[in-house]
């Protein structure tokens, strides 16, 4: 089978960043599913992987954590899946990547994708999805009011992948007042035209433009990149015994200034139920299947808005060096080989 792969880590901008290979097709285990792949989504895991993580020697990693496809087989132990079935999820960091024809899965981590999206508009939702929800739901808390502060909740980068999301799933299931940042022209189209009832800009300071809304303080703040930038201003903006999530990797990040507010702060990193094998693992398949539900009902779109041709190394090392320029909007996919 067609896959795309790396032998060694560095930048985007070698010759051999990404190659193509071909492999033999993979076998199911018990509770597997194999997966023809039609369409893949492209994360920022996938540029930090590549550029960090150099594969054993002699060997090539396939990248790639969002797919949508349709099952080939399955394995003896699986329940509720057939072959034919349109699939959609974000994968495992243990296993190999779905930038390849066919594709392994744990049952417990896929849904049946939504009937009213294609593949490609499928594929660019489900690890923004399921981050968001999991950050949203199960590390903030957001239906918990926090007191005193603004019915309001700030997402730092709201026009990336997790951003968009997030925005959609608060205006869809909470009463919040949903403030984004954002820093160019069609970045703040993008993130109204998403729902976001405010617009702030990060490149200037945050506080002042927090406190002119009028909303008062919010109490719960959702950073989606450059944390470590806006630490400070977060913590004056932010309202006593508020909640703070963040997603990416801020170096050196300090967190006792938090303290004197009784900030609590929310690492998320939606691979965890998948790498430790958590009890609640099948929680992911769950979540996308709600996600699915809300998707066919028209309460949330796709955050589809570029699709680079098809699935080979050409193709991805643009869309590779797109995420990492920072101005990548909602969710960059390739279809098809």
């Amino acid at each position: 089978m067609k896959a795309v792969a790396y032998r060694n880590a560095g930048a985007i901008d070698r010759d051999d960043a990404l190659i193509d290979i071909e492999l033999d097709e993979p076998t199911p285990g018990d509770r597997d599913l194999l997966v023809e792949i039609h369409a893949v989504s492209v994360n920022p895991v996938d540029t930090k992987v590549r550029g960090n993580m150099a594969p054993e020697a002699g060997t090539a990693r396939v990248l790639g954590w969002d797919a949508a496809g349709v099952i080939k087989t399955v394995g003896r132990d699986v329940k509720g899946f057939t072959p034919g079935d349109e699939v959609w999820y974000s994968g495992d960091l243990q296993r190999p990547g779905t930038n390849a024809e066919y594709h392994l899965v744990d049952e417990r981590l896929v849904s049946r994708k939504p009937t009213s999206l294609s593949f490609a508009e499928a594929a660019a939702l489900p690890l923004t999805s399921l981050t968001a929800w999991e950050m949203l739901f199960d590390r903030l808390d957001v239906t918990r009011s926090v007191p005193g502060a603004a019915n309001a909740a700030l997402i730092v980068g709201g026009a990336g992948g997790v951003g968009s999301i997030a925005i959609q799933l608060l205006k869809r299931r909470t009463d919040l007042t949903v403030i984004a940042t954002a820093s160019r022209p069609e970045t703040r189209e993008w993130v109204q035209s998403l729902g976001a009832d405010a617009v702030v800009d990060h490149r200037q300071p945050l506080p002042a433009q927090i406190e002119a809304l009028g909303f008062g303080a919010p109490g719960l703040v959702f950073s989606t990149t450059h944390s470590d930038k806006h630490r400070d201003d977060i913590i004056a903006l932010m309202a006593p015994q508020g909640r703070f999530g963040l997603i990416d990797d801020p170096v050196g990040f300090v967190i006792d200034d938090f303290k004197r507010k009784s900030i609590s702060i929310h690492w998320e990193l939606m691979y965890t139920r998948s790498l430790f094998q958590t009890p609640d693992m099948h929680a992911q398949g769950d979540i996308l299947e709600r996600v699915a539900a809300m998707v066919d009902r028209g309460e949330i779109r796709t955050t589809l808005t570029e699709t680079l041709g098809t699935i080979n190394a050409t193709n991805l090392k643009r869309a590779h060096a797109l995420i990492e320029s920072g101005r990548a909007r909602g969710k960059v996919v390739l279809e098809g080989f």
